[in-house]
């Protein structure tokens, strides 16, 4: 099935974000879980009409607009609660101190509300930056990083030394907290070359995952953050596609949603039209429109890893737009979603 519409404009307000001084009892009305189906959230009328003045017995309609948001996400978060959801983060959201942020301010309160998020990052713009101040200049095929030695000892300590403890940081001034790692440790990841591996040198495909290393911190209520680079069985680190290791990490846990956060808005109808956002489509749908080259670049390892994730038993795989904001909430949280999402 493939349903196809313009890409939804509609922004999260800000009051979803909790706030502690709000007092609880005024939320004690909550609605029924929604009806299956891509809806977004309701808004009632009440919560947009003019604001009065405030007095005891009379809410302000802000107070009024964000308890009827927090009531509208209730069967979302019920559903949700006590899942494990993998998040790949990477793209234009990265470049953007501002949408850094809020990236990270929602996956704490994802966590803060029952979802047990695991982090899986890229860091293709850092890496890019760095290699330009070594002399490097960024080479891809096929939507996949040329990764020669230098390229590969870049990578690391990029996405390991750097990115992967920034991400960490930001989790824990956002209030939560989290644990960084790598596919090197524990042998969480153990990668193999690419079949490619003459064109793209030091890129890895996943052979293994061994999430016990995972477990723990997930069942602690920390946030692992993994950047993706991995070692053979002789010890030679590889760049693994941070869309595929999230993919293989997801199956291997049971999560029960993918979502992978990038800077394109999802699977488009016709590549050159933005508004023909695919919003839902299956398996099946996917490898039509692959096989009719509908699907290319750097889209083909999201689809690919999606797919892999689904027959493996992850429920479903979202790709969503990074540069949305609250893109996040909105997909997990609401029916509308912000992207494309696969189902197997």
């Amino acid at each position: 099935m493939l349903l196809t519409k313009p890409h939804p404009a509609r922004i999260l307000p800000s009051a979803f974000l909790p706030n502690p001084n709000l007092n609880a009892a005024r939320a004690s009305t909550l609605a029924s879980p929604a009806p299956h189906g891509r809806r977004g959230l309701r808004v009632s009328a009440s919560s947009l009409a003019p604001a009065g003045p405030a007095s005891a017995s009379h809410p302000t309609s802000a107070a009024l607009n964000r308890v009827d948001v927090l009531s509208e996400a209730l069967p979302f978060i019920q559903r949700f609660k006590g899942k494990t959801v993998v998040v790949k983060y990477g793209g234009a959201a990265m470049k953007s101190p501002e949408l850094q942020a809020s990236v990270i301010r929602d996956l704490v309160l994802l966590s803060c509300v029952g979802l047990r998020p695991v982090l899986v990052h890229g860091g293709g713009p850092e890496i890019n930056s760095w290699l330009q101040r070594v002399g490097v200049e960024p080479q891809f095929r096929n939507g996949l990083r040329v990764t020669d030695a230098l390229t590969m000892e870049v990578v690391e300590m990029v996405l390991v030394g750097k990115v992967n403890k920034q991400l960490v940081s930001l989790i824990s001034l956002a209030g939560a907290t989290a644990v960084g790692l790598c596919g090197k440790d524990a042998r969480l990841l153990t990668a193999r070359p690419s079949p490619d591996a003459a064109a793209l040198g030091f890129v890895g495909e996943v052979t293994r995952v061994d999430p016990s290393v995972l477990h723990p911190i997930i069942a602690s209520g920390h946030i692992p953050v993994i950047a993706t680079v991995a070692a053979d069985e002789t010890g030679q680190a590889y760049n693994i596609n941070a869309d595929t290791a999230a993919g293989e990490i997801a199956a291997a846990i049971g999560a029960e949603k993918l979502l992978l956060i990038t800077d394109v808005s999802g699977i488009l109808a016709d590549r050159d039209d933005p508004g023909s956002l695919v919003k839902e489509i299956d398996i099946a749908g996917v490898r039509r429109m692959v096989a009719e080259g509908k699907v290319g670049g750097g889209m083909i390892p999201k689809v690919e890893c999606c797919v892999r994730a689904l027959a493996q038993g992850v429920h479903t795989a979202s790709i969503i737009d990074g540069r949305v904001p609250h893109s996040l909430l909105l997909e997990i949280l609401t029916d509308e979603g912000t992207g494309t999402m696969i189902t197997g």
